[in-house]
């Protein structure tokens, strides 16, 4: 997810029954890399249905009017379509702002870095999945690929280009974070975005993390946040939530000589403090956000698709039958996701359901079924009988026998 250069609204400010936080727009499936992870399993030319460049102005004339502060270009490769300039030029007539993640490809020069600012692009989302070009390269399918993510993210700090860094995390490259963020302090990025594999697309399931593997991950995150000089973010972890507020409030007890380290609070509900300038207190802040897959997200596909999340593949609409205000309020999956109510598994029973959720994508990956537990999360809800989750638990462990250091 990427946050442009204007202010995030108060929590509250947007009503994820009405509008969502964020939209993306697959602008095109046409990618000339080959991703393990790749959700779209993208292909080398564009698909002949693809929205047209009218269809696209009409698609942002909705996002403009549904006030939509986040809008992001992705693919695919959007560098892959010959319009995705004139796109964002006329999105930035419409007050619309605009990110947009290219690939890594000979298509991304220092020539279309420079055009993308010009016609109005607040900010650029990059992926780079190891600090080696080994790690990246073998992940991305594509060698010099790391090589040319570098020499990008230079350009865009050339060109006043805030970047946005997208890591996706799996079995290659979990035991890499801290040689990444030492790379990406050299850097000089705004953010990083974490994605956590769900396993759709090119995504194996053989790559995911199990349970116990994410909270090694979510503190290595947690740890890394309080010595960064970025703000780091989440995607498909929606549970890093309820661990990040459980060490805040659990760090704010022992200051005050209340408990120990070894005592966990539960709260219901969390309040942050206002957003600083500080990296950390940024991604505390993103924590009570409560963006999940169809609760104030959406996702557009090339050919006009509307889904709660790229990594939910449950077709809710399209917009060249149904206006887009309509699909996301009316849908009956976006409704279902919305509705905490209908949760089931320790999701349903779970106090921080709210702020959390789990990951609706990762479960309908692993169990058909978007509002089943999250299979991934090793937490266990005050008002839980562990027997009950011996199933899904069992989709997300190791898949092989060697751990994991982070």
């Amino acid at each position: 997810m990427l946050q442009p250069m204007h202010n995030i609204p108060a929590r509250g400010g947007i009503d994820y029954d009405e509008s969502p936080f964020l939209a993306i727009w697959e602008i095109t499936q046409s990618c000339d890399l080959a991703c393990k992870h790749c959700r779209a399993a993208a292909q080398p030319l564009p698909h002949p249905d693809q929205l047209s460049t009218e269809e696209g102005k009409q698609l942002i004339d909705q996002i403009a009017a549904m006030h939509i502060p986040i809008f992001v270009f992705t693919g695919g490769d959007p560098l892959k379509r010959a319009d995705v300039y004139d796109l964002i030029r006329y999105a930035a007539s419409k007050n619309v702002h605009v990110a947009v993640t290219p690939s890594a490809t000979p298509l991304l020069t220092r020539e279309a870095i420079f055009k993308l600012k010009e016609a109005g692009l607040v900010r650029l989302g990059i992926s780079l999945d190891g600090s080696t070009p080994e790690i990246h390269d073998k992940f991305r399918g594509m060698p010099g690929a790391w090589a040319r993510t570098i020499q990008a993210i230079e350009w865009a700090n050339e060109a006043g280009i805030p970047i946005q860094v997208h890591t996706t995390i799996s079995r290659h490259n979990a035991g890499d974070l801290d040689n990444l963020c030492a790379l990406f302090e050299k850097l000089a990025i705004v953010m990083w975005n974490v994605f956590f594999l769900v396993p759709v697309g090119r995504g194996q399931l053989g790559d995911l993390l199990s349970g116990e593997e994410f909270e090694k991950v979510f503190g290595k995150i947690y740890e890394l946040s309080h010595r960064v000089n970025f703000q780091i973010k989440t995607t498909e972890a929606m549970h890093y939530r309820r661990y990040l507020i459980q060490h805040n409030l659990e760090e704010r007890k022992f200051a005050h000589g209340h408990g120990h380290p070894g005592s966990v609070p539960r709260p219901t509900e969390y309040e942050p403090g206002a957003p600083t300038a500080d990296a950390a207190a940024r991604t505390k802040a993103w924590a009570t956000r409560r963006v999940n897959d169809g609760k104030g997200f959406m996702f557009i596909s090339h050919v006009g698709n509307v889904y709660p999340s790229g990594f939910l593949p449950i077709h809710a609409g399209n917009v060249r039958e149904t206006p887009l205000a309509e699909i996301y309020r009316n849908a009956p999956i976006f409704k279902a996701l919305r509705d905490t109510s209908r949760l089931e598994g320790k999701c349903g029973a779970c106090e921080f359901k709210e702020i959390c959720g789990g990951s609706r994508a990762r479960a309908y990956a692993l169990t058909g079924d978007p509002l089943s537990q999250e299979p991934c999360c090793i937490y266990q809800p005050r008002n839980w009988h562990p027997k009950a989750e011996e199933h899904s638990s069992a989709l997300c462990q190791p898949q092989q026998t060697t751990s994991i250091a982070v």
